[in-house]
């Protein structure tokens, strides 16, 4: 019995002293802690005729990120893809997102598919600890599916109880019900309103307030009527585009129209329909007959069709916003709330004629302006994906900047005393939007380093990790693996690298630093060589080269944490 008890007491000495249970003790089971990424969230799929199913089962204690879920198609058509609503997530760095903690099933339709065909999911997910993993990439082979046998599928879809998946945009459609109600302020359309008032009541003022209501709620029916259509149809064309409308290209376009449309709002040139087009409109418009509902209808639908210069570039924006969506039923109730914003003045007038009207003046002009700037919003959103966040934030600055300086320079023609402090908060609002530009032109670490207080050496593939470990004449080096989609990554940077004492510890270490961002082939390749799982991770290597036995972080630290982890690699 007593030699059983002494092999048991040697065989426990003998685990805990081997070396992988020193680094464990070391680095207080930092290594064993996170689970690669295939553990975490275990994909698998299957194909049956034209409906693709994704599934993801998600371990417990690590999330998948809604809006980083994206497909992409070769020599094959998809449906838009359609998500369930994930649980409300907000972090310091990315604000609000959705997330799903739990097991995840998607199911895709297939259009259309070749022989050979394939598609491309993007995902990627973290853990609740605080680690977040690479992008992940799986290539999907495609089974052939021909268009015309999933035709009764298009036309009968099954009901999904999931909110079509598409480019995130940065405003809801409520939010063109209220640029309809500002464009009807603008110089081109609202002097038209007592003339098109007079129009609906056929020269006969001497009607019923009901009469008159319902005669200006049919016009202006008649004219959503149109708008909706419209927006029907780009929708539907849109849902053909939503792969091409991730390529870095199409969305450097969709900007460049974007800055299009709002130079025409400043007054450097006029969008319109050709004058011919709009006369034979016009005239059509005006044979029919005001005062009776049907000839009302009508000629709100023909007036639908007739964009005025002020009109033209918002629209083409919604327009362009709704292609984006892909989605009928958006696409439908954006312009419907569009056209119905710019009928709400058009009702007033009809019922109670011109009283209500703001008189004609540079304030119609003004706010058209404003609007260019509002349209000026949607090439920095896109353009924020392909620039990456600090661009993102530059060209916000800028966009803001100007904004509240134009509006300090309008605010000047005022002549009323409160105004004054008016202009104070826009003067004091652009000084505040322009900090980010201040930062870049200016050099600021905390605003282009994602190492504040601390110099990194930039290393990017294993040779130049090789040849600086190589060069550390004795050193300790640390490695710290950094990208902009790591949320703990960012958290070292404000919180722990910027703490003095953090800094003093490590002033004799030889500081690299490796910007995983891209994580193209070569990133991929240096975390496979450092076989490291995602990120955060810092390693420590020897004056010889060599990654120090248990001294690997995975996971975020704080200053106390991470001084505590040094003070042990100093022993």
């Amino acid at each position: 019995m007593a030699q059983r008890i002494a092999s048991l007491i040697f065989l426990l000495f003998s685990i805990l002293l081997s070396p992988s249970t020193q680094a464990g003790l070391f680095d207080n089971g930092a290594r064993s802690q996170f689970v690669p990424v295939d553990q975490a969230f275990s994909f698998d799929f299957s194909q049956q005729g034209d409906r693709l199913t994704l599934r993801w089962q998600v371990k417990p204690g690590y999330y998948l990120y809604r809006q980083q879920i994206s497909l992409t198609a070769q020599q094959a058509t998809l449906a838009p893809l359609q998500l369930p609503p994930g649980q409300p997530h907000e972090d310091e760095f990315y604000g609000k997102s959705e997330i799903y903690p739990q097991d995840l099933t998607v199911p895709v339709t297939i259009r259309q598919a070749a022989d050979r065909s394939s598609v491309t999911l993007r995902y990627q997910g973290c853990a609740a600890a605080g680690f977040c993993y690479p992008p992940e990439t799986r290539v999907i082979p495609l089974n052939a599916v021909n268009a015309s046998s999933t035709a009764s599928a298009v036309e009968n879809p099954a009901p999904l109880s999931a909110a079509p998946q598409s480019t995130p945009l940065p405003f809801s459609p409520l939010w063109a019900l209220l640029i309809g109600i500002g464009v009807a302020f603008t110089p081109c359309v609202l002097p038209m309103y007592p003339l098109i008032s007079g129009i609906i009541l056929g020269g006969n003022r001497q009607l019923s307030m009901g009469r008159l209501l319902a005669l200006s709620m049919v016009y202006v029916q008649g004219m959503a009527l149109t708008y909706t259509l419209m927006g029907m149809v780009v929708a539907a064309a849109g849902l053909r585009f939503q792969a091409a409308l991730q390529h870095p290209w199409v969305l450097i376009a969709l900007s460049l129209a974007f800055v299009l449309l709002a130079l025409s709002m400043f007054g450097l040139f006029s969008l319109q329909l050709p004058a011919s087009l709009q006369t034979r409109l016009t005239l059509w418009s005006n044979r029919q007959r005001g005062g009776s509902l049907p000839g009302v209808f009508l000629m709100g639908a023909l007036a639908g069709l007739i964009c005025s210069p002020c009109t033209t570039a918002p629209l083409s924006a919604i327009l362009l916003y709704i292609a984006q969506s892909g989605n009928l039923l958006a696409g439908a109730g954006t312009l419907w709330l569009y056209a119905f914003g710019m009928g709400l003045p058009l009702i007033a007038v009809t019922l109670f004629g011109n009283r209500l009207l703001p008189k004609s003046g540079p304030w119609m002009q003004t706010v058209k302006e404003g609007f260019g700037f509002v349209i000026l919003a949607l090439p920095v959103f896109l353009l924020e994906r392909i620039v990456g966040d600090s661009w993102g934030l530059r060209l916000w600055s800028l966009l803001a900047v100007s904004f509240f300086s134009w509006a300090f320079i309008v605010s000047l023609r005022a002549q009323r005393g409160w105004m004054r402090a008016v202009q104070v908060l826009l003067l004091l609002a652009a000084l505040t939007g322009a900090r980010p530009l201040q930062e870049w032109v200016f050099g600021s670490e905390t605003a282009t380093a994602p190492h504040a207080g601390l110099n990194f050496t930039a290393i990017s593939t294993v040779d130049q990790l090789n040849a600086q470990l190589n060069s550390a004449q004795g050193e300790i080096a640390m490695l710290d693996l950094y990208a902009d989609w790591c949320v703990a990554c960012k958290e070292f940077s404000k919180y722990t690298f910027s703490n003095a004492g953090v800094q003093q510890q490590l002033a004799q270490v030889k500081l690299l630093q490796a910007d995983v961002t891209a994580n193209n082939a070569q990133d991929s390749a240096l975390l496979q060589h450092l076989q490291v799982l995602g990120l955060p991770t810092i390693l420590f290597f020897d004056a010889h080269g060599h990654e120090i036995p248990g001294s690997r972080i995975t996971g975020y630290l704080d200053a106390a944490a991470f001084r505590a982890h040094l003070q042990k690699l100093a022993r």
